[in-house]
């Protein structure tokens, strides 16, 4: 039985921000992929990983990233980087959280930039307040210091939740974020769409989402 519903927040409340990479890329002539290949590279430690664990400032974020990302074939500042993580909310995946809510509880993992940042690269912020409110508990990796995929994010957010790992359910888009969570015991879905993953989390629920 299934009693508690974990999502990450960029990418599935929100629409990818892979799109806007792809823009970036083909504007200024870079090599296709270049960013996901550069946060791809190393993932544990690489600067994307320290940015997320407020282990870097913003500077040393932006050189280190231009360090990594020249490696790969191209330099891509990091500071040009950030304004395009900011994704629209995707209100079907909202309305879906809110009749979740109703009946079990309700947790978001997030791998976020220290505020700062946030601040720094003139977007909006992506953590608007009336989604936040929706979940029991929220973890923000630059507020403790760990990130996906380390296992002790999610063993953080079910003793939080006080539930069992099988009796959970995992909302990500990315498959690397995923793995810890499914070997843990509980059910994971990979968000492509809003319309899959609606789908697959009726599955798992046996809750009407739409």
């Amino acid at each position: 039985m299934i009693e508690a519903v974990i999502w990450d927040f960029g990418g599935v409340l929100t629409s990818s921000p892979f799109a806007a990479f792809a823009r970036f890329e083909a504007e200024r002539g870079l090599p296709a992929d270049i960013i996901r290949r550069t946060n791809a590279a190393n993932h544990l430690e690489n600067a994307w990983a320290k940015f997320e664990r407020a282990e870097v400032d913003i500077e040393a974020f932006d050189q280190l990233f231009a360090t990594e990302s020249l490696a790969l074939g191209a330099e891509v500042r990091g500071k040009d980087v950030l304004p395009l993580l900011f994704g629209d909310l995707r209100p079907e995946m909202v309305g879906a959280l809110k009749r979740v809510k109703t009946k079990f509880r309700t947790g978001c993992i997030t791998n976020n930039l220290p505020a700062n940042a946030i601040g720094s690269a003139g977007g909006r912020t992506l953590y608007i307040a009336e989604v936040m409110a929706l979940f029991d508990h929220v973890i923000e990796s630059a507020k403790i210091g760990l990130r996906k995929p380390d296992p002790r994010i999610y063993r953080m957010m079910v003793e939080a939740l006080a539930v069992d790992p099988r009796a959970c359910v995992y909302l990500d888009d990315l498959g690397v974020n995923l793995k810890p969570a499914r070997e843990m015991g509980m059910t994971t879905i990979k968000v492509a769409s809003a319309a899959q993953a609606i789908a697959e989390l009726e599955a798992a629920t046996r809750l009407p989402l739409r």
